[in-house]
């Protein structure tokens, strides 16, 4: 299966809010039953840091319900976390904040690339099905971004491309969804993933030098990288 370029409806700009809310709620579902939020946990806890106070940082944050599965998990382990959210998407970022404990997190709409944490810079930045909208040459920039601007490494949790998961997903959205937007997009998703090879170049022509590339049920990818 190629790599497909095609443009995901939610990356437009015209968008209601209540498909927005419709296409969070139904994307944290599948995160939720198909283990997405699992292995956004595993990533976390392959890099979190030993500091008494863990910063860690999603691009793309979407309506936050993955940054809500990692303050879950501190919560019950008895970490304290600090959440920062950025997505270029107002209505995403409303959302989020719906979820979050506000003591605990910071909200930012913008494009990651404009911010700059400063002194502040999170132990750990990730991105959760994030990067498969984006072309290589895009994609290069961001392993570096992350990779310069996180304390202790970064981790990615995106699609595998493959026909088999291309097929189920297109079915099981067809027959459950109510989102036009996740009927068109959870599968397209996946034909704009990527299979372990394309992963390994990146990787190799980036800044990036000591990685971890990991296959993961349900057709999933996580990627670890420390300093």
């Amino acid at each position: 299966m190629t790599r497909s370029y095609k443009k995901e409806l939610l990356d437009e700009d015209d968008i209601p809010f209540a498909d927005i809310r419709q296409n969070m709620k139904e994307l944290d579902f599948i995160n939720t039953w198909l283990g997405g939020h699992a292995i956004t946990v595993q990533g976390f806890r392959q890099l979190i840091p030993n500091r008494p106070v863990i910063r860690v940082c999603e691009i793309g944050c979407g309506g936050g319900d993955n940054l809500h599965a990692i303050y879950n998990w501190c919560q019950k382990n008895n970490r304290t976390v600090h959440l920062t959210g950025i997505d270029n998407n107002k209505d995403c970022i409303r959302i989020a904040g719906s979820r979050l404990p506000p003591e605990h997190t910071q909200l930012i709409t913008s494009d990651y690339k404009t911010v700059d944490f400063g002194d502040n810079q999170p132990d750990i930045i990730f991105s959760s099905l994030f990067c498969h909208h984006f072309t290589n040459e895009e994609l290069q920039y961001m392993l570096n971004w992350m990779y310069a601007n996180a304390r202790t490494g970064f981790f990615i949790n995106d699609l595998h491309r493959h026909f088999l998961a291309y097929y189920s997903i297109k079915i099981l959205t067809g027959l459950f969804s109510k989102s036009y937007l996740v009927k068109n997009d959870a599968p397209l998703s996946v034909k704009r993933g990527f299979i372990k090879k394309e992963w390994t170049q990146l990787l190799q022509q980036s800044a990036v030098t000591d990685y971890r590339i990991q296959w993961k049920w349900a057709f999933r990818w996580l990627i670890t990288a420390r300093h």
